[in-house]
């Protein structure tokens, strides 16, 4: 079985899709490292709780100390993030930099430090979960957007890096998400707009799925898989529909405010 005794780290496990990833692996019979910035119980059994901070400036030796006290890893998914829902006037670069630590650099910082951790081992399995917006720009979601395509780009760039190596890359995009990363603000948007969303442990479900059927990458929900094509190969359909959508997305936008 995949799971059966394997050890996985989950980075962001707090709560939302982490939490539930949990629950679900454990039930699989997986050995959780549940870590988060501050200790929370842990409800999914058999697993054990690591403190790490993803924004802090010693992101890297965080990770290493985790290898060293955990040899046995094999698998690591980089679930955690950090939204933002305003206008480009008003972020200030201090909200761009938030985002960047938690939704880019420390995805970087895990590729870093679990490359050669693998690579000793001979094997090893590397999950990052993205977002619909890691592949359409959507408007009141510029920094966000920024940080997402960017770590699109590097799980791309790393599958094939490492074709050769026997580390597995893996990138799961969500679409809309019902978790507490979402204001009332973009929750009532979302109902007006009509988009769907899912619940998160649905997304988990998916993301063990995609893991087990060992997918390279993966885009949830329909119609945005569509979009996402659409947006790849004529990207004029998507502003259009947009444009079409603007006035009810500046409605909340400004509400936010």
């Amino acid at each position: 079985m995949v799971w059966c005794n394997q050890r996985w780290l989950i980075l962001g496990a707090s709560g939302g899709i982490g939490e539930a990833l949990g629950e679900q692996m454990a039930r699989k019979g997986a050995r959780l490292l549940l870590a988060s910035r501050s200790p929370t119980p842990c409800r999914a059994e058999g697993s054990t709780y690591v403190r790490i901070d993803l924004a802090s400036e010693d992101v890297e030796a965080q990770m290493a100390d985790i290898c060293q006290r955990y040899p046995d890893i094999d698998g690591v998914i980089h679930c955690a993030g950090q939204g933002l829902f305003a206008a480009v006037e008003q972020t200030p670069l201090q909200e761009l930099e938030r985002l960047w630590r938690v939704n880019l650099r420390s995805a970087y910082a895990v590729a870093r430090c679990f490359s050669s951790y693998f690579r000793q081992r001979g094997h090893g399995e590397l999950v990052f979960i993205g977002s619909t917006f890691g592949s359409i720009g959507f408007p009141g979601y510029s920094a966000y957007c920024a940080t997402k395509f960017a770590l699109r780009g590097l799980t791309e760039a790393l599958r094939r890096e490492w074709a050769d190596s026997g580390i597995a890359v893996r990138y799961i995009a969500p679409r809309a998400t019902r978790t507490g990363m979402n204001s009332p603000a973009v929750v009532a948007m979302n109902r007006a707009l009509g988009n769907r969303s899912d619940s998160p442990e649905a997304v988990a479900l998916a993301i063990v799925r995609t893991i087990e059927r060992k997918r390279g990458r993966r885009y949830l929900g329909w119609p945005e898989r569509l979009f996402v094509a659409v947006n790849n190969l004529i990207p004029a359909v998507v502003d259009t529909a947009l444009r079409r959508k603007l006035s009810i997305i500046q409605s909340y936008l400004k509400s936010e405010y």
